[in-house]
């Protein structure tokens, strides 16, 4: 039997302290802090539900860092 698979691990860092800083930048520490993928997505945008580990999304308006939350 196969090993089952390791769910990822997230990082500790609070999405918190994403929000207000420049989008380009928040994505570059985002990967260097080991978030895994990191997804830029429009304020009102329609996602899907599920979660994933290690995933950071951010809300980006104007090139800004409007919502950031994880999954």
């Amino acid at each position: 039997m196969a090993p089952l698979p390791r769910p990822a691990q997230t990082p500790d860092d609070s999405p918190d302290a994403y929000v207000g800083m420049d989008a380009d930048a928040a994505e570059e520490r985002a990967t260097g802090r080991g978030w895994r993928p990191v997804r830029r997505l429009p304020p009102d945008a329609i996602i899907t539900m599920e979660h994933m580990p290690g995933r950071l999304n951010l809300a980006v308006s104007d090139g800004v860092v409007v919502r950031c939350w994880q999954g």
